[in-house]
This record gives C-alpha cells, sequence and structure tokens, in this order.
C-alpha cells in the first residue's frame, strides 16, 4: 500500500544550516498494517509521514501509494486516499464552522461537489453514529462551533472526520501529545478501533513508549534520517515499553 523506494530528502541543501532528514531510505508498509514510528527529535519521523503526505517532495526516490507513483503530486492531490491528524487539535478542524459542518467538508474530500449542502437528516444521523462512539458527547454539539470546543474534542472531531471519506491511508502524528491522559486513552482508543474496522493503512509517530508499546503491527525506530529497527511479528508481540526505552540507549 505504501512504498518508499530509495528516498532522501535534504533541507537548506548547501547551506552551513543543511540538514539530511531522510537518508535512502526504503519501506514497504502492507495494505491494512498498522506500523508505529518512533525515535529522537531530529531523526526523521515526522519528515516521513509529510512525505507520503505530499507536503515534502524527495531529492531522490519514489513514493508509491497503492501501486500508483504519486512522487510529484501534492498534498492536496493525495488528499482522496491520504488523511492526516496532527499533533496540534487546532489544525484539523475549521473553527468558523460548525461540527456537523466540518464532517461534510471531510466527506466531500475526494467527491464531486455541487451547491447542495447535503447536511439533512440521513447525514446527520451518519455524524452521530461516528462521533457517539468516542465518549465526548460530540454527538450533542453537532450545531456547535467547531473552535468553541475543547482541544480533545476537536482532536476527536478531526479523528471522525477522517473517516467520513474512506481513506487507504492514515498519518498520525503524535495525536494525542497535546491531550490530558484521559482524553489521550480515549482518542487512541476510537483510533484504533476505527483503523480495525476501516482496515485502513496506518502511520502513527509517537514519543510515547506506551503507545509504541501498545499499539500497532509493526514498530520502526528511526535514528539520524533513517530506519535502524523494524519489529514485526512475534518479536513486536513481545515488546514491551521497557525494550523501546532501552533501544534509545
Amino acid at each position: 500500500m505504501i512504498e518508499l523506494k530509495d528516498v532522501s530528502v535534504t533541507f537548506n541543501e548547501g547551506t552551513p544550516r543543511e540538514v539530511r532528514a531522510l537518508r535512502d531510505v526504503s519501506l514497504a508498509v502492507p495494505a491494512g498494517e498498522f506500523a508505529v514510528i518512533v525515535g529522537s527529535n531530529g531523526s526523521g519521523k515526522s519528515t516521513l509521514l509529510n512525505l507520503v503526505a505530499g507536503s515534502v517532495k524527495p531529492r531522490t526516490g519514489q513514493v508509491l501509494i497503492d501501486g500508483h507513483d504519486v512522487t510529484p503530486l501534492h498534498d492536496y492531490m493525495r488528499s482522496g486516499s491520504v488523511a492526516r491528524i496532527f499533533q496540534d487539535p487546532l489544525r484539523g478542524t475549521a473553527p468558523g464552522l460548525s461540527v456537523v459542518d466540518n464532517m461534510r467538508l471531510a466527506a466531500l474530500r475526494s467527491g464531486s461537489k455541487g451547491l447542495k449542502i447535503g447536511t439533512g437528516r440521513a447525514f446527520r444521523d451518519r455524524a452521530v453514529a461516528s462521533l457517539a462512539s468516542m465518549g465526548l458527547r460530540l454527538e450533542e454539539a453537532l450545531d456547535r462551533d467547531a473552535g468553541t470546543l475543547s482541544g480533545g474534542q476537536r482532536q476527536a472531531l478531526t479523528l471522525a472526520m477522517s473517516f467520513m471519506d474512506r481513506p487507504k491511508v492514515l498519518l498520525l502524528d503524535e495525536p494525542a501529545a497535546a491531550l490530558d491522559p484521559k482524553t489521550s486513552g480515549a482518542l487512541m482508543t476510537s483510533a484504533v478501533e476505527m483503523i480495525r474496522q476501516a482496515g485502513v493503512t496506518a502511520l502513527l509517530v509517537t514519543h510515547s513508549m506506551k503507545e509504541a508499546a501498545r499499539y500497532g503491527d509493526r514498530v520502526l525506530m528511526m535514528h539520524e534520517g533513517r530506519i535502524k529497527r523494524d519489529v514485526s511479528g512475534e518479536a513486536r508481540r513481545g515488546l514491551e515499553s521497557e525494550d523501546l526505552f532501552r533501544w534509545f540507549e
């Protein structure tokens, strides 16, 4: 589903501030796999997500999604198949629009747009069903502006929006890092359940070794722009957070 072929990304090339963010990285993530990416600051984790999303272009190499070469495509051109949740809860929603209108926009991400608003009873019922499972009472706030919601509620709304148009790929860049522990746990539990039910291919970047040990089918560790560890299968199932901490020693 996601394939990176010998990709390299360099920022500020040829200047004293040059940074080689990714160095000849090759990676294949099969359809439906949920991979977790860990690593120290500056190791290349977020750059890898940006590369898949299309907001960063590789200096060399190719990016393929579902067998198609998307290397030259900008992020908005990939939005029909790639959904993303950022660390900042404020980045994923339009604050001046209601909850239901945000969800309607998300549902039209890859489809045709017309003059009909399309937030009738059938769509509202669909929105309620999507939001109710999160336990944050967002289903009771369909007509509230997204800007009046708490950070946790906005991040949960972003998560629900990500699945409204059935993406093939979901990118999660520390989605729970800015939330309190209770809300963080609720968000991640919902995310995992939605990923499993939809069968999407997911990449989660996290600094939390607890999250890395608990979630996903596979754990990747990045260091200085390269993938240093890649653990899946039986070895992945035996990983504890203490094992992951030792990777950084």
